[in-house]
């Protein structure tokens, strides 16, 4: 019997560190043998709230997550029972208590990647695909998934809620994948991934860490298992590499005192060149072969920028290329955004600007345009346009951190001729 707690706040800590580490194995464990996305994905939460009632009063036990799973099934099996309407449900309801052996695995190891995959079912529209997957497995709320969609948030509440409405009324099964289906199946699971880790090295949420480390962690452990999965996948080469060589920055990436640090201006002593060396090599193994993937290029252009000594010593040449081959493949505004932010260093500010300035009808709502223009408007010169550019950015920045940069930026700022000083 585990003894009462007399501090709620170690409560709190433990039911936060478990919901973080175990939610989507838990969900993944109900849903593999309970076949219902909707149960498996309530009955959890259930029992995290149960936890939250009784550790408390009770005492945190020996094994939280090993607790709180036991506690779902529970629920599930009385929610079956229920809902029993005769005798032939009922006995169902009663044979899920027998310990029955472990559902065969199929080419698939990992609890977590097996749920990966199966809400990516082909049935589902893309967008569906990864707004549910970064639900379930990632663990990420709807809005900090809206941020990675640019919609509202009552917007991506209801594409999730559609998406399992569909995977009920089309009674899509929950099959573990087949070897065969796996490659249909990996580009939207590739998304999926990505979008994890990118919420994570730079957080949406204003009041949270700039950057949430179990989210960068989750969505290279993921890829890691894809890249064991698929080792000749030259895709998933490419973004297990570009993981390791963005997050090998993140130490340098916001300063001592919680502002977001500019490339340029990073410590790059503090670099992880562990990362930086495993990202290298993942690289260097398909060397015969020329870039042609999205993640494979943006890889690339990582490789580019931590290979370089010095801010002064990147190849800017190079990356812009890199960039305009990533604009015949995967053409979007984004895209063309960076590409103008390196034509801005090989090249000139004034060109950048204008390339910038054609993206206005397309981005206006994105943060990193104003950001993009306010930098280069900087270096023209033309400090009264830069400063209301910062200004428009500091409104739509969705992270503490990056605010908190721009407004140190736009501050700098020296008066224009005209202006007051």
């Amino acid at each position: 019997m585990p003894e009462p707690q007399d501090d709620t706040r170690d409560v709190a800590t433990v039911i936060t560190r478990t919901h973080r580490e175990e939610w989507a194995r838990i969900v993944a464990g109900l849903m593999r043998r309970f076949g219902d996305l909707d149960l498996a994905e309530e009955m959890t939460a259930e029992a995290f709230a149960t936890a939250v009632e009784r550790w408390p009063a009770h005492g945190i036990p020996p094994n939280p997550a090993g607790w709180v799973t036991t506690t779902a099934n529970r629920r599930a099996i009385d929610r079956l029972r229920r809902e029993a309407r005769r005798d032939e449900k009922h006995r169902d309801a009663l044979r899920l208590q027998d310990p029955e052996p472990a559902a065969p695995t199929g080419a698939i190891e990992d609890d977590r990647l097996r749920l990966l995959f199966i809400c990516c079912h082909p049935e589902l529209s893309l967008d569906a695909r990864v707004a549910l997957t970064l639900r379930i497995v990632g663990g990420l709320t709807v809005a900090e998934i809206a941020h990675a969609f640019l919609v509202q948030d009552t917007t991506m509440g209801q594409r999730i809620s559609r998406a399992k409405a569909k995977i009920k009324a089309a009674g899509i099964p929950f099959a573990i994948p087949a070897a065969e289906d796996i490659p249909a199946r990996i580009d939207a699971v590739l998304v999926v991934l990505y979008l994890v880790f990118n919420e994570g090295y730079l957080a949406s949420g204003p009041d949270t860490p700039a950057i949430r480390r179990e989210l960068t962690a989750e969505g290279i452990r993921l890829t890691r298992l894809a890249h064991e999965l698929r080792p000749d996948d030259a895709e998933v080469v490419g973004l297990l590499a570009l993981m390791l060589l963005t997050d090998a920055r993140s130490q340098a990436r916001v300063s001592a005192d919680g502002e977001l640090v500019r490339l340029d201006e990073q410590d790059r002593g503090s670099w992880d060149r562990e990362l930086i060396a495993e990202g290298l090599h993942l690289l260097g193994s398909r060397e015969g072969d020329e870039p042609s993937g999205r993640y494979r290029l943006l890889a690339e252009i990582n490789a580019a920028h931590v290979t370089a000594p010095h801010p002064r010593d990147t190849d800017w040449a190079r990356i812009a290329r890199l960039y305009s081959r990533l604009e015949e493949i995967d053409p979007s505004p984004l895209v063309t955004l960076n590409k103008a932010i390196a034509l801005s260093e090989h090249d000139s500010p004034d060109l950048a600007l204008a390339i910038v300035d054609r993206l206005t009808d397309e981005l206006d709502g994105h943060h990193a345009f104003h950001v993009t223009r306010a930098e280069l408007l900087r270096a023209t010169g033309r400090s009264a346009d830069a400063r209301a550019a910062y200004d428009r950015a500091i409104d739509l920045a969705g992270n503490t951190a990056e605010t908190a940069h721009l407004i140190r930026r736009r501050n700098q700022l020296a008066p224009s001729n005209g202006e007051p000083s």
